[in-house]
C-alpha cells in the first residue's frame, strides 16, 4: 500500500438494481465479481475495483452528501481506453448495448463513443489517434 494519492483503487456507483448492473458488467466487459452481498457487486477492472452499491446503501458512505436519482444527469464518464474503438463497438452493439454518440474523432486526438449502463452512468471507449 501507499500514501500517494495519484492511484485509484477504487470507485462505488450508486445503482437501483444492483442485480441488472452486475449482468450488465459481466455481459459488456466480461470482469470477474470479487465480493457480492445483498446490496453490492463488486468487480474488478484490471488494477481497479468498481463497486455497484445500492443507491439505499449509498447514504451510509457519502454521509451528510445525498445520492442524486438517476434523472439528475451525468456527472463523470468513465473512459476506457482501446486500439480499436470501431471493432469494439461493433462488439458493444452485438451485446445489446445502444451508443449515444460515436464513433466520432474529437479535436484533441481520441476517436470516442459512449454508452451508459443501467443506472445512466456514462462510459466511454476511446482510441488514440495518429499524429
Amino acid at each position: 500500500m501507499t500514501n500517494h494519492l495519484n492511484h485509484v483503487s477504487a470507485i462505488s456507483l450508486f445503482v437501483e438494481d444492483v442485480a441488472a448492473a452486475k449482468a450488465f458488467y459481466l455481459d459488456v466487459f466480461g470482469v470477474q465479481v470479487v465480493y457480492e452481498d445483498a446490496v453490492s457487486a463488486a468487480l474488478k477492472f484490471d488494477q481497479l475495483i468498481v463497486n455497484l452499491l445500492h443507491t439505499g446503501s449509498a447514504p451510509e458512505i457519502i454521509a451528510p452528501g445525498v445520492v442524486a436519482p438517476r434523472d439528475a444527469g451525468s456527472r463523470f464518464q468513465l473512459s476506457i481506453w482501446v486500439a480499436d474503438v470501431d471493432a469494439v463497438c461493433a462488439q458493444l452493439r452485438q451485446r445489446g448495448v445502444t451508443l449515444l454518440a460515436g464513433p466520432v474523432n474529437r479535436p484533441w486526438g481520441m476517436r470516442t463513443a459512449n454508452f451508459v449502463d443501467p443506472a445512466g452512468h456514462s462510459w466511454e471507449v476511446a482510441q488514440q489517434l495518429d499524429s
